[in-house]
């Protein structure tokens, strides 16, 4: 069975990630999604936030399950006994930075593969810090996020729609 992972902070997840989840999703047996929990960084929402809005967002997927990991993800691979990791390039600079990455944890686990999907062009703009920007002025986020999330940003900002 090929186990893929699609780890990231998802902080908040958005239609570029649902996008490359349901993509992975079609192309391996059982994609995890592994959200990273990096105590270092400010997360707007918990851990237990973003894995709960992942979940309702792929429910529909039945080859997609959440997890959360902290530390090296080719530690957390062994454990989930995935192979494959999924990354999400939206331009250029991306891949320079996914590239050494990738090259890294094949060093680490020569059996470690990495997969790189392009960004649909609806969402080669999109990142969760876009979507943080613009909530926290009050912006418009609807065509970042799907409904249900939207008033959960707003939220974190102290902004009512």
């Amino acid at each position: 069975m090929k186990v893929g992972i699609y780890p990231g902070s998802f902080d908040p997840v958005t239609f570029g990630h649902l996008d490359i989840i349901e993509r992975s999703a079609k192309i391996v047996d059982e994609l995890v999604v592994g959200v990273l929990n990096n105590s270092a960084k400010n997360s707007l929402f918990s851990l237990e936030e973003r894995v709960s809005m992942i979940k309702e967002m792929t429910a529909h997927i039945p080859n997609v399950k959440v997890g959360c990991f902290e530390g090296l993800l080719v530690d957390y691979m062994k454990k989930i006994n995935a192979t494959i990791i999924i990354r999400g390039l939206r331009a250029v600079t991306d891949f320079e930075y996914e590239l050494q990455i990738a090259q890294a944890n094949g060093v680490q686990n020569p059996e470690i593969e990495t997969v790189f999907l392009t960004s649909s062009l609806n969402y080669s703009y999109l990142s969760s810090t876009i979507v943080k920007e613009f909530a926290s002025y009050g912006g418009d986020i609807s065509k970042f996020v799907p409904e249900q999330f939207i008033d959960r940003i707003y939220a974190k900002y102290n902004i009512t729609r």
